[in-house]
């Protein structure tokens, strides 16, 4: 029987203080990327160009000339028609999401600058109940394409969703039909839209307004589709392509029109402007 007993080392619990969010695992590469890196590289993975989520506040900050953005139906707000009850009510989460991302709903809509040229310009957060679209999102899109229709400039719409809001029902689904009669009517006036697809684009966003653009555009290696691959899959009971509902499979099938880099999304917008106001 030992007389002494060696004392227990007491060592700093280094998972405790590590901070939460101070490093991410790139999912194109699977390397651990710093989030200053990312901030500071649009969050693009440095290694592998790998695109990750972006808030609207980021896209709208590198894609408008600095100071331009100005907000629109910033007063509109979510209700619980339904009274949507289940693990937690639709107002708790609405709740909880305003709060961790500062934001009112999955969408900010307003006007800018993009190179001198006035847009109407709509930015989808996926952070935010996964960009869902329910009343107040097909509201504010709906607004801010009459906004341009009716100041006669471009409409630009960057999309990242996953689909329509369950907890509005009915509600939701009516966003499809007057995003696109929005759009009808600014396609009337010969007025262009310019639809950016991010990842994901997907549901009754895809179904609607970010399908219907003049030029569509989308980010590198973004999902992009109706329903997701592993539905089709079981309901048509066939296997699926190679690269089924990414941008560069509907770049191929004449879907989308562009296939853009982050970093030179801005620049490729400029110049879409250019060639459709005619002072080239």
């Amino acid at each position: 029987m030992a007389i002494f007993q060696r004392p227990a080392l007491k060592t700093p619990d280094r998972k405790r203080e590590m901070p939460q969010g101070l490093w991410q695992k790139c999912p194109g590469c699977e390397e651990v990327v710093h989030e200053l890196d990312l901030s500071q590289n649009q969050r693009v993975c440095p290694r592998c160009d790998y695109h990750f989520s972006q808030s609207a506040k980021e896209r709208l900050q590198d894609l408008l000339d600095p100071e331009s953005f100005v907000e629109r139906d910033a007063d509109l707000r979510s209700i619980d028609t339904l009274r949507f009850q289940g693990m937690a009510t639709y107002k708790d989460r609405l709740r909880k999401y305003q709060e961790s991302t500062g934001l009112t709903d999955a969408v900010l809509s307003g006007e800018g600058l993009i190179e001198g040229y006035k847009v109407a310009i709509a930015v989808m957060d996926f952070s935010f109940l996964a960009a869902t679209m329910g009343s107040v999102v097909g509201e504010r899109i709906t607004r801010i394409i009459e906004h341009g229709t009716a100041n006669r400039c471009a409409v630009v719409i960057v999309s990242a969703s996953g689909g329509a809001r369950m907890y509005e029902g009915m509600l939701s689904l009516m966003q499809m039909a007057k995003t696109s009669g929005a759009l009808a009517r600014h396609a009337c006036e010969k007025l262009p839209y310019i639809s950016v697809l991010t990842n994901p684009t997907t549901a009754g966003v895809m179904a609607s307004f970010a399908s219907l653009g003049d030029v569509i555009m989308a980010e590198p290696r973004s999902m992009v589709g109706f329903a997701g691959p592993r539905v089709i899959k079981e309901t048509t009971h066939q296997d699926l392509p190679e690269g089924f509902q990414t941008a560069e499979f509907l770049e191929e099938h004449g879907l989308i029109d562009l296939i853009v880099h982050r970093k030179k999304m801005r620049a490729q917008l400029a110049q879409l402007l250019t060639y459709f106001s005619g002072t080239q």
